[in-house]
């Protein structure tokens, strides 16, 4: 087991860069505690220390897209999606736009406009189906491109495809536990991060992934194990050949 002050920036970076950034990917990072919570009073960014914000933010700097729910852009307060200088600084040495595209994933369209993450610096965009409420998704195109992807459900194979389609094939899944169940009902993980916090938090407490799914078994294969010095564990897992 590597541990992750051991590494320099660039060989934690190419320990997380996949083959090929042409070929869609769809990464998904989440923190859990030791005994499975997602949370800790509603929100997952209270599991997370300070290693763990670091990887988290070296994973956003190798993504094209980030996607998250709706709900999670509520719960967790989301800021605009903008990278650090030096982040943006190595997007822009290795052929990449500056920021990352931010890709919200509804179906209510139970979202504000005059939400902070309307000012990110790439226009975000807001992923809905055909039978949304069409004045929700007016309002929504004054501050984000909206794409509709399936009829009465959101298709989420469609969403992928249409992302590869503008140019953004390297996503990366940022919760919430909804959006994992239905990405891993329709088998669309290629890769799972899960950081692992040092901490017990008792009963009550979802896990990483929600929904009212039937239960599927996906097997991926653990391909990197990183430890830090705050007592964080870092699992790679990518879908099993």
């Amino acid at each position: 087991m590597r541990r992750l002050e051991e590494l320099s920036a660039e060989e934690v970076i190419g320990a997380y860069q996949v083959e090929d950034r042409s070929v869609p990917h769809l990464r998904s990072n989440f923190v859990s505690s030791i005994d499975g919570a997602v949370e800790i009073d509603g929100q997952s960014k209270s599991l997370a220390g300070p290693a763990d914000s670091e990887l988290f933010g070296k994973l956003r700097m190798l993504s094209d897209v980030v996607l998250v729910g709706a709900g999670t852009i509520r719960i967790e307060g989301y800021n605009p999606l903008r990278l650090g200088a030096e982040r943006r600084k190595w997007r822009q040495a290795n052929g990449l736009a500056e920021n990352p595209t931010l890709a919200i994933v509804s179906s209510r369209l139970d979202l504000d406009p005059i939400n902070q993450v309307f000012h990110s610096p790439v226009r975000p965009l807001v992923i809905t189906h055909a039978a949304s409420p069409p004045d929700r998704r007016a309002a929504l195109a004054e501050v984000a491109d909206v794409l509709v992807c399936g009829a009465a459900e959101v298709d989420l194979a469609a969403v992928v495809g249409t992302l590869a389609e503008r140019g953004l094939p390297q996503i990366l899944c940022e919760g919430g536990p909804h959006l994992l169940g239905a990405l891993t009902e329709a088998d669309l993980v290629d890769e799972m991060c899960l950081s692992i916090a040092p901490l017990l938090t008792g009963p009550g407490a979802g896990r990483i992934t929600a929904g009212a799914f039937e239960t599927v078994t996906r097997r991926l294969t653990l391909t990197s194990v990183l430890s830090a010095d705050d007592g964080y564990l870092f699992l790679r897992y990518l879908r099993a050949s």
